[in-house]
């Protein structure tokens, strides 16, 4: 496949402009100009989880508070996510999926009548240190193109724009209420959600896209 055809979009536009910014000297020949380096001017975005605040006594640890955050940098071929978790309980594991809804609002409050987070895409684990912090970092399509689809079950091309972790073991969740599992880990016996993204009070889209397009309702994201 030819590069300006595997390159993702703003990408084929520097390669392009850089192959021809060509100039013509007074002896008429063509020497190259300057070209732009490509890898340069990355979009990086930022955002927080929250956490699902039943489940708050069995993340925090010892007179903390957990927070999450996350950084997404855009890549000429895929994107890259560092997380980063402090203030939790030690030696805790989790499993981080990308998902097509949040439980929450964007003001925290939960979404009334919520059922299921829809398409979920099973990303990397977490685990927590001795000291009660993690780190991941995880390598893919991400920014407003990240999607999944499955003709088997007429299931048309969705966005998973959330990001969210579940605690792996139920057990490190009994203490606050929870029985049973939910299917997000790699054995299907996963714990319930600890942290999860807000969707954007005005688009209702989440932090992975960042180039919303407002003038269809509701909101989609421009590819």
């Amino acid at each position: 496949m030819p590069l300006l055809a595997r390159l993702r979009p703003r990408r084929t536009l520097e390669l392009a402009l850089a192959l021809t910014a060509l100039t013509v000297t007074g002896a008429g020949t063509a020497t190259a100009a300057e070209p732009k380096p490509l890898g340069v001017h990355h979009e990086t975005t930022e955002f927080k989880l929250f956490p699902n605040t039943p489940f708050l006594p069995c993340l925090a640890g010892n007179g903390e508070t957990p927070r999450v955050k996350a950084e997404v940098r855009r890549g000429e071929l895929n994107d890259t996510m560092d997380i980063e978790l402090r203030g939790f309980k030690p030696d805790l594991d989790f499993d981080l999926f990308t998902v097509q809804r949040s439980n929450q609002q964007a003001n925290g409050q939960p979404v009334p009548g919520f059922t299921d987070f829809g398409l979920a895409w099973y990303q990397t684990d977490l685990h927590t240190d001795h000291h009660g912090n993690g780190r991941a970092k995880i390598q893919t399509i991400l920014l407003d193109q990240i999607f999944g689809f499955d003709p088997d079950v007429s299931l048309p091309p969705t966005n998973t724009f959330h990001v969210g972790f579940w605690f792996n073991r139920p057990s490190d969740a009994a203490a606050c209420g929870f029985t049973g599992t939910t299917p997000f880990n790699g054995e299907h016996n996963a714990g319930p959600l600890a942290f999860i993204t807000r969707p954007d009070a005005t688009t209702g889209l989440g932090p992975l896209c960042t180039k919303p397009n407002t003038s269809t309702r509701p909101a989609t994201c421009e590819a």
